[in-house]
């Protein structure tokens, strides 16, 4: 163990002298102070702010350190989990197009519950390590919290991913807060609550009729059917957009599996299958490559398939064509608004006629993202 965390710390030493000169005079300046910060796991953490080097357990966090930080993005990240790299490619390439230097921040593996690769943290001299809520279990039962605390390294737990409609605002609030970038932080926050209430505000006066809706996880990803979610992450963004998830009353947690039999009893007027660009995971599946610059004539193709899968015989979305496809990674990064604006105007297209998401998330990129915004989340069989 000793001889290996040598070998880790010479090669991750080489890389890091390129990062530190990307670092820039605004959060190097700025004054750290030790303060007490509650996590999303309710956790009160002692952590000196603001930080100067992190270690991101979720590498899909970069989507809002980005939008804290803008064009000071790699400041202060020193290490990060490869799962954007990994599950989410149209995005790290969009972001390494625009800084070369992250390729060479070190990174490791895992998934959504992993414990980190403490070896890696402990070379890093951190400030804080920031984990996704999935991974307390683990981290606690490896003692790998006591390790990192015994090396004054406080590990702070967020959350998108588990119920984001209640935990992202806070997570942004606490990110903010841990930056330096208390300011942003309410800014993306109140824009975040404008948006939703565009839809909220219209679904509460005029109570339209719901349509009952299945949604499909991760579709593509595998042949299994039918993983979904119950009452939380895009099961409540489709209660919040105005539709009826089937799943509901059938999933006690947030995510979980129905099968094809509960399906075409449930009848769903319509289907929402969630899905990216997995070739790096499933090389040649049926998922459909969502994300920035996706190619839509090959996105209605990869959608045109999921109609004909058993769990949809002859239900009312199969005769209706009434299909729809979304960026999988909504459902694990700052950007909620946009997936419940997107599901709201395929639910409601007359109630919602002047909505329009993508414009929505161009002005979020506008205003706060240091990467222009790039359509392709979303596509459809049916109407728009």
């Amino acid at each position: 163990m000793r001889r290996r965390s040598c070998l880790l710390a010479i090669t991750v030493g080489m890389t890091l002298p390129a990062v530190a000169q990307a670092q820039g005079a605004d959060s190097a300046s700025a004054q750290s102070a030790m303060i007490t910060v509650t996590d999303l796991a309710g956790r009160q953490v002692k952590v000196r702010a603001p930080v100067r080097r992190i270690l991101l357990g979720e590498g899909r966090l970069l989507h809002l350190v980005a939008a804290l930080d803008h064009k000071a993005l790699l400041d202060r990240i020193a290490a990060w989990r490869n799962d954007m790299i990994q599950d989410d490619p149209a995005s790290y390439r969009q972001y390494l197009a625009a800084f070369p230097k992250l390729a060479q921040i070190p990174r490791f593996g895992g998934n959504e519950g992993s414990i980190i690769d403490i070896e890696r943290a402990i070379v890093q001299n951190l400030d804080a390590v920031i984990l996704n809520i999935e991974t307390k279990r683990s981290m606690e039962d490896a003692g790998y919290i006591e390790k990192l605390a015994a090396l004054d390294i406080p590990t702070i737990y967020v959350d998108f991913r588990h119920d984001p409609t209640v935990n992202t605002e806070p997570t942004i609030r606490l990110l903010g807060t841990l930056l330096g970038r208390q300011d942003r932080a309410e800014k993306i926050i109140a824009f975040r609550n404008e948006q939703m209430r565009r839809v909220s505000a219209v679904i509460a006066t005029l109570a339209p009729q719901r349509p009952r809706v299945f949604i499909e996880r991760i579709g593509g990803f595998s042949d299994d059917c039918c993983l979904s979610f119950g009452d939380g992450n895009f099961g409540r963004f489709v209660e919040m957009a105005g539709g009826s998830n089937i799943a509901k009353g059938l999933i006690p947690a947030t995510f979980g599996q129905l099968n094809p039999e509960q399906v075409i009893a449930a009848n769903p007027d319509c289907v929402v299958i969630t899905s990216a660009d997995w070739q790096a995971n499933v090389p040649g599946g049926h998922w459909i490559a969502l994300g920035p610059d996706s190619n839509a004539t090959e996105a209605q193709r990869k959608l045109a398939w999921f109609p004909s899968r058993p769990a949809y015989t002859d239900i009312k979305a199969q005769k209706r064509q009434a299909f729809y496809g979304i960026w999988h990674q909504f459902y694990n990064s700052p950007y909620d608004f946009v997936a419940i604006q997107r599901l709201a105007k395929w639910f409601h297209p007359a109630l919602f006629a002047d909505l329009d998401p993508d414009a929505t998330f161009s002005a979020f990129h506008d205003q706060f993202l240091p990467v222009d915004y790039r359509p392709g989340y979303w596509v459809s069989l049916g109407e728009p």
